[in-house]
């Protein structure tokens, strides 16, 4: 047989591919072997550390944002604080809360932690004190008071037989509690400010601590006091220690002595020997981190930490973000929240990476099969704007603090490099040979400048012969310049015609047109000819904040503040679909060079990369009908050979009920050794039999069918399940009128007979003789 096969002009249906989320917007981070666990508001994000992605998420039901969480050794439970004063317990693995009870702190629970045994758990409170829990046992087990202010660290000694717990509060002591007494041993001190972390010796004997003093202490547990100080220059956010045992010469270590690893305002790694106080080791995640001098370093100014959750993963403050490394040396890294974005531009060799440019001066470049992301460092001020080359490997930014950078990506690493808001336009010389690596930047010098509006340019665009440019202002307008080989801008003419500023412009791949899309909430096309507008597309709520073409210049795509995408096809000025997966501005919106992929970026921290299904929905819609066609015909076959199980079945879950009807109507006249109707009903799908009856019982002709349907129900079935069918109370409440309405006509009736039976009764027929 022949196949019809149907050729789609252009596409009409996208379906969301993949998601960057906000996944981590600060506080507290716990790593195993395969997963990151960060909070997020209400939640704990748990991030698969090969993938990127988020694998399992656990939220309180009160939507309170949780201030600590702490995951067990064994890996097994998941415990966290909120803002309600509730401590709950998770199996994170399924995302089910297993128990919930008060944390009996007066406010919020600032920090926690879990035994080596995985069945104590310690929460450190603000209002000063600490609580130990048995998890297995479930109850309080000690109330530890003596903290001046916010208990922010808690940690037990690694060796449980100790029964030692060591806090620290806001007087920068580091307090040894005796759980055995419920008493504070001593108060180590040595820090002048906040201390962030501890770490502890294979042996238990040797503690460091860190602090934002810009020194580390190496302790003595047998004698509680400090062996040494280690000056570390920087405000320290964490410290690690080197496992024992193991070569790590690669980073500078040739003793046996303890070593540990620093990180913090520099954004650098630093690996020291505790017995001589001696670096041996510095790391610069220049590819990463822009890291800050001594001399630039404010000590009251934001600070740019580097923090070592672990050996192998870091976290960086400043970027909200996560990097995995090996011996220091960065390998991945993830960032947990993008803030607004206001710009987003597929890139590289397939569209394998998108280069996005955040509320910030850093530019993010993520790889979307592993959401790995580089963390490009060069502008001083918000990145605006961004744009490709027609070579995937480079791509131009502009920022808020009037410079143009360009980079460059190497197409077999992935890593990029810097070859590098007023009213003019300005054309700018590349060099022919540019460099392969970013130790060398090229100084731009513009060969020519145009006072181009009255107002700020919102949008600039050149044509695919790049003799034209284009540009959208806030004054209304729309200009057409040309551009000459030797860099000159000549202005060819104006658009008039939106009543608000115009925030994006594109020129047309295939045609003499060109597209805007303005404040006003419109899109339009223009003749490059004589600047007249040709068509106006009306449909967004609010501005249109972007407009390309796609589908080989016979469609448009808009993204505007309402937060949707709408795909328009431009011969009928029909929006054919609308793409709703933000909840705030659209600023960003790039389709692939096959027009396969669409990625959009929004305010609320989305991106969302969308995928072209219209090829797998029409594949399916044809599917569906030849199935459709065959079961028609089959139910044709069945009832013909007056199969009526089977036929009913079949009209059913075709969703017919005037074929059922004529089934059920064929039972019922069954001559010949009736079939039961009992038994027919009951092996079909008895929701759509009582949906159906409601249709039928509206019509007196059928509604002896429907009752009889009916009468198999109601007496068959109870009913607790016929009221978990969906609507099932709004169907019995649809019968009861209309059988009300049959049951009188049929007493009529039946009176009407009685009536007719009386009069045949006392008739006489005439001339017929008396007896």
């Amino acid at each position: 047989s022949k196949q019809l096969v149907t050729f789609l002009p252009f596409p009409y249906s996208f379906a969301v591919s993949s998601k960057i989320e906000p996944f981590y917007k600060g506080g507290k981070v716990q790593v195993n072997e395969k997963h990151i666990f960060c909070t997020c508001g209400s939640r704990v994000n748990v991030l698969e550390i090969s993938t990127g992605k988020i694998v399992h998420s656990v939220e309180h039901d009160d939507q309170e944002d949780i201030t600590s969480f702490a995951l067990s050794c064994d890996d097994e439970l998941l415990v966290t604080a909120s803002r309600a004063l509730l401590l709950k317990q998770w199996d994170w693995k399924q995302a089910q809360c297993t128990r919930s009870w008060r944390a009996i702190h007066t406010v919020p629970v600032a920090s926690m932690t879990f035994d080596s045994t995985s069945t104590l758990l310690a929460t450190g409170g603000c209002d000063g004190t600490i609580k130990l829990w048995d998890v297995v046992k479930q109850y309080c087990t000690h109330n530890l008071k003596g903290s001046s202010g916010v208990v922010h660290l808690v940690q037990f000694h690694p060796d449980i037989g100790r029964l030692q717990l060591f806090s620290s509060s806001l007087d920068c002591g580091i307090r040894l509690w005796d759980l055995r007494s419920s008493q504070c041993v001593c108060v180590l001190q040595s820090h002048y400010s906040a201390v962030t972390s501890l770490c502890f010796s294979t042996d238990g004997h040797t503690m460091v601590s860190s602090g934002r003093d810009k020194i580390c202490t190496v302790w003595d547990l047998k004698t509680k006091k400090a062996k040494r100080t280690v000056p570390v220059y920087e405000a320290v956010e964490g410290v690690v220690l080197l496992p024992e045992n193991e070569d790590f010469s690669q980073i500078g270590v040739k003793s046996k002595d303890l070593h540990f690893i620093t990180a913090g305002s520099k954004g650098v790694l630093r690996v020291w020997e505790s017995s001589t106080a001696r670096c041996v080791h510095t790391q610069t995640l220049s590819s990463t981190f822009n890291p800050v001098s001594g001399e630039e370093e404010e000590e009251e100014g934001p600070r740019h930490h580097l923090v070592p959750v672990s050996l192998s993963l870091m976290q960086n403050y400043e970027t909200n973000s996560f990097i995995c490394c090996n011996l220091c040396l960065p390998s991945s890294q993830f960032v947990g929240y993008n803030d607004e974005v206001l710009d987003v531009k597929f890139l590289g060799k397939g569209d394998s990476h998108i280069v996005v440019a955040t509320n910030s001066c850093q530019l993010k470049v993520f790889e979307l099969l592993t959401n790995s992301c580089q963390i490009l460092y060069g502008h001083t001020d918000t990145v605006l704007s961004l744009d490709v080359f027609k070579k995937d490997s480079l791509f131009a930014s502009c920022a808020k603090d009037r410079s143009v950078r360009v980079w460059q990506m190497d197409s077999d690493g992935g890593q990029v490099f810097l070859i590098t808001f007023d009213c003019t336009v300005k054309v700018w010389d590349l060099p022919v040979d540019l460099p392969s690596t970013g130790a060398d930047i090229h100084q731009l010098t513009a060969s020519s400048t145009e006072k181009a509006h009255d107002k700020d340019i919102n949008s600039v665009a050149v044509s695919p012969n790049d003799k034209l440019l284009a540009s959208g202002s806030q004054d209304r307008t729309a200009k057409l310049w040309s551009l000459a080989e030797e860099g000159s801008v000549g202005l060819l003419g104006v658009f008039r015609g939106h009543r608000r500023g115009v925030w994006a412009v594109c020129f047309s791949p295939v045609d003499q047109v060109l597209a805007t899309s303005s404040a006003d909430g419109t899109a339009k096309l223009w003749s490059l000819q004589d600047f007249s507008c040709l068509k106006t597309f009306e449909g967004h709520d609010a501005s249109v904040l972007k407009v390309i073409f796609v589908s080989r210049g016979t469609q448009l795509l808009t993204s505007g503040s309402d937060g949707l995408v709408k795909l328009w096809t431009i011969k009928t000025n029909e929006c054919v679909k609308t793409l709703d997966a933000h909840q705030d501005k659209v600023w960003g919106l790039h389709a692939s060079r096959k027009d396969d992929k669409v990625v959009t970026a929004s305010a609320d921290s989305n991106i969302t990369v969308w995928v072209d299904v219209t090829e797998v929905e029409l594949a399916e819609e044809q599917a569906k009908q030849e199935d459709h066609i065959l079961k028609k015909q089959k139910l044709s076959n069945l009832l013909h050979e007056k199969k009526y199980l089977k036929a009913l079945g079949l009209a059913i879950s075709l969703d017919q009920p005037h074929t059922v009807l004529t089934v059920i109507k064929g039972i019922l006249s069954y001559k010949s050794s009736p079939p039961s109707l009992t038994r027919f009903c009951l092996r079909s799908p008895s929701e759509s039999l009582l949906r159906y009856c409601v249709v039928w019982n509206t019509n007196a002709r059928n509604c002896q069918d429907a009752q009889a349907v009916l009468q198999v129900l109601l007496t068959h079935l109870p009913p607790e399940e016929l009221l978990q069918y969906q609507g099932a109370r709004t169907h019995l409440e649809g019968l009861i009128p209309y059988t009300e309405r049959h049951m009188q006509r049929i007493g009529h009736l039946l009176q009407a007979s009685m009536f007719l039976n009386y009069m045949w009764q006392k008739m006489r027929v005439t001339g017929a003789p008396s007896r």
